[in-house]
């Protein structure tokens, strides 16, 4: 079992993490995203999960199916059979025709295929909070490629963070945040969170400082400039989720050639 947050250091997912897989370049949450941040350079990247009705843990954002499938109505609302029957990839353009919507498993396979670490957010929908955060974590503790570092679990849900925690301890765990509350610290420190993920364009130089000194990680989205990533990782940000890895990564390459980060 790993620690909580003693271990973390040794779990480090990289500066430049593919938010989505590479979403800039590729339809969102598809294998081929996934694929596509590999390509691009990426260590790791981030994808969102989610339970069809028939209860298994799909790689999908929204809880509607019209703005990223040729489908209609709730993911909730269909079983997985109906799920990977659409089209998710049509969307995006004509070279992603009939790229499917995926398992979470499908997914892993695809990142031991590449050997890729993964931040796995866990994204219910509604009023399946404990439900999605159990069952996301019992795969990732029990059929996660054991050479892959172990996968980074996120989420807004407290509920859903708080179940994932309880299936699987030793899995880190970090809360996600589009304006970080005033009780930021208890939430995490409540949850057992190794991590605190929030918007790049809420963070100040004053919280972000509080936030490391008080011994959390801290990883910012969603971040596409280089400006603005130089300006975090300045502020202590060991992370950033981009749409873009291939941009912020040929400057980090530029940028670890003049400092150490």
């Amino acid at each position: 079992m790993i620690p909580r947050r003693a271990s973390f250091a040794d779990l480090e997912a990289p500066p430049v993490i593919g938010h989505r897989g590479a979403r800039g370049h590729a339809p969102e949450n598809t294998l081929a995203s996934i694929r596509k941040a590999a390509e691009l350079g990426a260590l790791w990247v981030e994808f969102d999960t989610k339970l069809s009705r028939d209860c298994e843990v799909i790689v999908y954002h929204d809880d509607d199916l019209r703005r990223t499938t040729d489908g209609r109505g709730p993911v909730a609302g269909k079983d997985l059979a109906e799920l990977q029957a659409l089209d998710a990839g049509g969307w995006y353009g004509n070279a992603f025709l009939g790229e499917p919507v995926p398992t979470l498993r499908q997914a892993m396979a695809v990142l031991a295929e590449l050997v890729l670490g993964a931040v796995v957010e866990i994204k219910p929908s509604a009023g399946r909070e404990t439900e999605t955060g159990r069952l996301v974590a019992a795969i990732l503790q029990e059929e996660w490629p054991p050479f892959l570092p172990p996968p980074l679990i996120s989420s807004f849900s407290a509920e859903a963070l708080a179940a994932a925690g309880d299936t699987a301890p030793g899995l880190p765990r970090a809360m996600n945040f589009l304006k970080i509350p005033a009780d930021w610290n208890m939430r995490l420190s409540g949850l057992g969170c190794a991590a605190l993920h929030c918007r790049a364009r809420k963070l100040t130089p004053q919280m972000a400082s509080s936030i490391c000194r008080a011994g959390f990680r801290l990883r910012c989205f969603t971040v596409n400039k280089k400006a603005r990533a130089e300006t975090l990782f300045g502020w202590g940000v060991s992370s950033v989720f981009t749409d873009y890895p291939d941009r912020l990564l040929s400057f980090r390459s530029a940028l670890d050639s003049r400092r150490r980060w």
